[in-house]
């Protein structure tokens, strides 16, 4: 394999809008994260995946796109966003940009043309299609609930919507409208961003009249052409969001003689506190054997073809802290014994703001403190089909989006240092003691975890390149992998439990100084090992000794 840039970087997913507010009026913006950018520097990321910053009327929170040339107001102007490109790279990070090019907003000036005429030369930009029977074309589904198609009542046609009826789909299909969108990607690529997360793009090669959303029979197709008319062009990282992708369908994403994509964000081991076949919102716990085995098939099956993207937070999904570790008691420990299970994995691994010091979810008790389109929908479809407050909540409070979008937490004063206005989200209420000010004057905070792991992957070509080998696979509450490249091999042990864990890994005694732990301990003996709860710890082992 050849190697990249990106095979050994640190991405820092940045949600404007939560971010940092520079001028008081309660939104997170762009100037604010130049003036955080010297905090990222000192963690030590070198790549700052950007959440949309485009015009939008922020149906979907920026992901629904009316100008892709322009700046939203509220976070600023392009002179502010070339300045966040040029300080960025005076640190050594990169500017990686969302781009969501399966759909745009309902404002978007082809969209607007689009729906003047059936003749529009717009019209094709997007999908439509006639009533059957006075009715949709078929019964798609939108991801937010309800069917994926709208009746425009003017040009009596309906359009297909697979998120909010105001993010029409785009219909790649027409050629003048993808040329449109390398046009403006290269726009982008030429003012020095670092490349592009790629939103919800195994949609693009939808066949909606065959019921295909995910991975159509073009995606490729258009993927490969995308790379050759724009990023493959310069020396860029690259991310495709897909959530259904297989890991079959991940090697032809970012397999590297595929000239597609850098590397995929796949869902599946984010998707096992979930029933089968159910939605999001209908909760299961966690089966840590389950999460083993999907977590190692995918370091195993990409070990030589494809890239993993490694994470467990993002815009999108609950705090990890909160869903699979101890918020309370053992937040610390359980946030670093996250941090150092992933961050040892073969792959790019990407911290979401806040994960760096252990933020948590905030829990809601009444639907006017829910802000996210998704938990809305959610909330008023149970609600008629009879389903309790009580078992909604509980939903929303463990998976609802608003829990990551909650402003970051920079110190102890009013709002937690996110604004001096009112925000535009509540900032949790734990702000006082959970904090960046608190995190970095403490030694042993999270913070400096997160900094010692991607110091580590700077410096030890084995954790960007060694194999991956699973311990334990049956073991209920250990997680235990090993890396190994050349003639060193690294054991990984991560207790994912709250009880004590007593345990075996070796015929000898041993007297092994951690590389890294979440507990203060001078050397592990792996004869007898005693783990406190949610102690994880890494040592250089030798095959004698396991």
């Amino acid at each position: 394999m050849n190697k990249k840039w990106w095979q050994n970087a640190v991405v820092y997913q940045v949600y404007p809008r939560s971010f940092q507010d520079s001028n008081g009026d309660g939104i997170g913006d762009i100037k604010g994260i130049i003036q955080r950018l010297d905090y990222l520097q000192k963690l030590g990321i070198n790549v700052i995946w950007l959440s949309p910053v485009y015009q939008s009327p922020n149906d979907d929170n920026g992901y629904d796109i009316s100008d892709y040339y322009n700046i939203m107001a509220e976070f600023g102007t392009m002179e502010d966003m070339d300045e966040l490109i040029a300080e960025a790279k005076k640190r050594n990070i990169s500017l990686v940009m969302d781009l969501v090019v399966n759909h745009t907003s309902d404002e978007h000036k082809w969209f607007v043309e689009a729906k003047k005429a059936t003749d529009n030369e717009y019209r094709d930009y997007y999908v439509w299609r006639d009533p059957v029977d006075g009715k949709a074309p078929n019964d798609l589904g939108s991801v937010f609930g309800g069917s994926a198609w709208e009746y425009d009542d003017e040009t009596e046609q309906y359009f297909l919507h697979l998120f909010s009826k105001r993010q029409p789909d785009l219909n790649w299909d027409n050629k003048e409208m993808r040329y449109e969108i390398y046009d403006m990607m290269n726009f982008w690529l030429e003012k020095g961003i670092g490349g592009f997360r790629m939103d919800v793009i195994e949609l693009i090669g939808k066949v909606p009249d065959e019921g295909i959303t995910a991975n159509g029979p073009l995606v490729h197709d258009y993927l490969q052409e995308m790379n050759r008319k724009t990023f493959g062009n310069y020396d860029v990282m690259t991310v495709g969001e897909t959530n259904s992708a297989t890991i079959e369908d991940a090697k032809l994403f970012s397999g590297e003689d595929r000239q597609e994509l850098s590397m995929v964000f796949q869902f599946e081991h984010v998707n096992l506190d979930q029933q089968p076949n159910k939605s999001k919102w209908d909760l299961k716990p966690l089966s840590l054997i389950e999460l083993k085995e999907v977590l190692s098939r995918w370091q195993y099956e990409l070990q030589e073809e494809g890239w993993n993207s490694l994470f467990w937070n993002n815009h999108d999904q609950p705090r990890i802290v909160s869903r699979w570790g101890n918020d309370q008691e053992f937040r610390v420990e359980s946030a670093k014994m996250f941090a150092i299970l992933l961050h040892m994995m073969k792959g790019t691994p990407y911290i979401y703001q806040g994960e760096e010091i252990g933020m948590t979810n905030s829990v809601i008790t009444d639907i006017s403190q829910a802000d996210d389109v998704e938990t809305l929908n959610m909330y008023r479809e149970r609600i008629e089909e009879g389903y309790s407050e009580k078992e909604i909540f509980e939903s929303i409070n463990a998976k609802g989006r608003d829990n990551a979008r909650t402003p970051m937490q920079w110190d102890h004063t009013a709002e937690g240092g996110f604004t001096s206005g009112k925000p535009w989200l509540a900032v949790n209420p734990n702000y006082s003691a959970i904090n960046v000010e608190q995190a970095l004057k403490d030694k042993e905070s999270i913070f400096y975890c997160y900094q010692k792991l991607i110091q580590l992957r700077k410096e030890h070509s084995l954790i960007v390149y060694g194999k991956y080998e699973l311990l334990l696979p049956d073991h209920p509450t250990l997680f235990a992998y090993t890396r190994s490249y050349g003639e060193e091999k690294w054991l990984i042990v991560a207790n994912f439990s709250e009880t004590e864990n007593q345990i075996s890994l070796s015929q000898e005694p041993t007297d092994l100084k951690p590389i890294i732990s979440n507990r203060k301990v001078e050397s592990y003996n792996l004869k007898e090992l005693i783990l406190s709860p949610y102690e994880a710890f890494v040592v250089k082992v030798d095959d004698l000794v396991m």
